[in-house]
């Protein structure tokens, strides 16, 4: 059984946020705040990246995750060119079926001309197509492709080029697919009002306006810009530390999380850490950056595919049932004068002791999609400072918040994992026997200790 220090309580994690802008966005309570949001029934969320890694660009690992957070590894050494290296790898799925990689050929001390492209049936197996000379006079580089879908499906690469008379100036070029098979491209055309000595530009759509994130050279700040056009022009509007990410950062890449919030990726090579942070209000203010927990340190650079696959985590609604620990199969979920304890419960156990331990599944409070435990006294599962309870409902919308879970795969089969609802990337685990609300720190461990199997009720 994991012991660890306590976690802050609601107040002193409050108090530690008021050093943040007032409109930084970390926990669900605060105003305007996203929350983990429930894919449709029987399916689930699959993020997926493919980076190079830290100690080896000469290869790229697999992880995938249900929660954009605690990414596991899906295959070690799942492609390496047949020359070259591989970096900075952006991954998409194709209107074909297939997923397809491009990325740079080259370390950062070489002349590198080319972009490579490899191409995937199930995102771990994967096949080298060609690297693809980019067409401009007197290049020098071509860097950290990244892959832009169009609204009108057009699929593009957005790479950053120096020249032989600089070598070290990046500008962004567009090349355009002119074939579905993605082996034929246009001639690069450069991103107006980005300009030179901008690297790792990446851009999605929202309605009819362009939002680019890209790395100035000299001040090593990842800046912003938008333009009614994919090739511009673009205004570069936030410049400096203005989303509070610091310096040395690079490699940004978003995805938008199931629950609408943008999620802003990216490498912090200067101190070697890699952080995600979140935008609940279209790109105005960003959480805290937060380093990934478990590859921090270990991925480089990458892009992600979301996706919503079949077979997602299932529990049937107004049953009831226990819940068992899945890494400690003899304890169980049990009521103890209103705290959420993990004991030991047997045949021979008293039938108070199995009644505190039987709880009915309903629909999530705040999100019928999501899921709520009630006890046989018509409390409700909640957590408060950080401990799982159980209270009476008292009808707020702060009460349904925390009284709703969101069901993830568990580690073992039939097993599932409970995101709190109104604090995205906290699960319910067990630790000294009790059950709390932690953030996921992404290691097998606590992957263990947040797994609950439900079974035939006890009572």
């Amino acid at each position: 059984m994991t012991t660890r220090p306590p976690m802050p309580s609601r107040r002193t994690l409050l108090r530690a946020m008021a050093v943040l802008p007032a409109s930084a966005v970390l926990l669900g309570e605060l105003p305007g705040a996203a929350f983990a949001a429930a894919p449709p029934s029987g399916s689930a969320t699959r993020y997926t990246i493919v980076p190079f890694l830290n100690s080896d660009d000469g290869t790229v690992n697999v992880y995938q995750s249900d929660d954009a957070t605690d990414f596991r590894l899906v295959q070690a050494s799942a492609y390496t060119p047949p020359s070259n290296r591989i970096r900075d790898a952006s991954v998409f799925k194709h209107t074909d079926g297939y997923y397809y990689l491009t990325y740079t050929t080259h370390t950062w001390q070489d002349v590198s001309t080319t972009i490579g492209f490899a191409r995937s049936s199930d995102r771990v197996n994967w096949t080298f197509l060609y690297d693809y000379t980019v067409p401009i006079a007197n290049l020098s580089r071509a860097w950290a492709p990244e892959w832009f879908v169009d609204s009108d499906g057009s699929v593009n690469v957005i790479v950053s080029c120096s020249l032989t008379s600089d070598e070290w100036i990046f500008t962004p070029y567009r090349l355009r697919a002119t074939n579905s098979a993605l082996t034929a491209w246009s001639s690069p055309v450069a991103l107006s009002g980005i300009g030179a000595n901008h690297i790792d530009t990446f851009i999605v759509r929202i309605g009819s306006t362009y939002h680019a994130f890209t790395k100035n050279e000299t001040t090593k700040y990842i800046e912003y810009a938008t333009a009614s056009s994919l090739t511009g022009p673009y205004t570069i509007s936030r410049t400096g530390d203005w989303a509070g990410w610091g310096s040395y950062r690079e490699g940004p890449a978003l995805v938008q999380l199931d629950n609408g919030a943008w999620r802003l990726f990216f490498d912090g090579y200067g101190d070697g850490n890699y952080y995600y942070s979140d935008s609940y209000d279209t790109f105005a203010t960003w959480s805290a950056p937060t380093a990934l927990p478990a590859i921090s340190g270990t991925a480089r650079h990458f892009t992600v595919v979301k996706e919503t696959v079949s077979g997602g985590p299932t529990l049937a609604k107004n049953v009831t049932r226990s819940f068992q620990s899945a890494n400690y199969t003899t304890r169980y979920w049990q009521n103890q004068s209103a705290l959420l304890n993990l004991p030991v419960v047997t045949g021979s156990s008293t039938s108070a002791e199995k009644t505190a331990a039987t709880f009915t599944v309903v629909a999530g409070l705040a999100d019928a999609g999501g899921y709520s435990f009630r006890d046989s006294a018509g409390n409700y599962l909640r957590h408060w400072d950080f401990r799982a309870r159980f209270d009476a409902n008292d009808g707020t919308s702060t009460f349904a918040k925390d009284a709703t879970f969101i069901a993830r795969a568990g580690t073992t089969t039939g097993s599932l994992r409970f995101e709190s609802y109104n604090y995205p990337g906290y699960y319910l685990r067990h630790y000294n026997y009790q059950l709390r609300v932690e953030r996921s720190d992404g290691t097998a461990q606590f992957r263990q200790d947040s797994s609950f199997t439900p079974v035939t009720a006890w009572a």
